[in-house]
């Protein structure tokens, strides 16, 4: 018997070259152990500098997203850029979550969304998670943002490190072995988790294992808490090796 094959849609900022590799990457680890088998679709949202103004104007183009990525049939949706929800106010995961399985369902084709701003708090609360550090490549303005948006949800950011980096390709281009050296600078004695990487443009993933065993501490992204979400709606078990505590299979 073939094992099921599963299609991943995502929802990207038309600038983001990051979530359609490291999301595949960490399914392609998972296909090393497990039967199950992904393929990749996405849906582009105009988006090239990463400030309020264009996130709204990206996110109100999402629904359109939805809609054609549930003309194949995926089995499930990531709307793959944690800022632009997050720039919509408190809580706004839930709302656009809500939304655009809507848009799925009246196209007769309902598929679960996960949001890599609501999987990311989601996430904080699977590793029990109540103080924690955070790595961001926004500017500090936006970063203040995503730290309020983190906090209303019930989680403290003790220490964190905005990198200024306004143009979407530029955080692409960030050298993610930088990112080990980041966190030494920051007090990470009194958090329970690290967020390397609160933005899915921002490539992070080759340094999660670095910063845990640097740090002791869980470690996770944006991206390896999306990628947790997608497989929790498809119903598989939550593993990818290499991917951090998160992804560990020890939640």
């Amino acid at each position: 018997m073939s094992a099921r094959s599963y299609r991943i849609g995502q929802i990207v900022p038309s600038s983001n070259v990051t979530m359609e590799t490291e999301i595949p990457a960490m399914l392609a680890a998972r296909q090393l152990i497990r039967p199950e088998r992904f393929t990749f679709h996405s849906a582009r949202m105009r988006m090239k500098h990463v400030t309020k103004d264009e996130l709204a104007a990206m996110d109100a183009q999402s629904d359109r997203c939805a809609l054609e990525l549930s003309d194949a049939r995926v089995d499930v949706l990531g709307y793959a850029c944690l800022v632009a929800i997050m720039s919509m106010g408190h809580g706004y995961h839930r709302e656009s979550q809500s939304r655009l399985e809507g848009v799925t369902a009246a196209n007769g084709a309902p598929a679960p969304v996960v949001t890599s701003a609501g999987a990311l708090v989601e996430a904080l609360g699977v590793l029990k998670a109540r103080r924690i550090a955070l790595v961001a490549p926004y500017m500090k303005p936006l970063t203040r943002m995503v730290i309020d948006y983190i906090q209303a949800e019930g989680v403290e950011v003790v220490t964190h490190r905005a990198l200024e980096i306004s143009d979407n390709l530029a955080v692409a281009a960030h050298d993610p072995a930088r990112l080990p050296g980041i966190v030494a600078e920051l007090d990470t004695s009194g958090v329970d988790a690290i967020v390397l990487s609160a933005c899915v443009q921002m490539p992070s993933l080759g340094s999660v294992a670095k910063v845990e065993a640097l740090t002791g501490k869980p470690t996770l992204t944006a991206a390896v808490a999306t990628t947790y979400r997608m497989l929790q709606a498809l119903e598989l078990e939550p593993v990818v090796p290499g991917a951090g505590a998160l992804l560990s299979g020890a939640y």
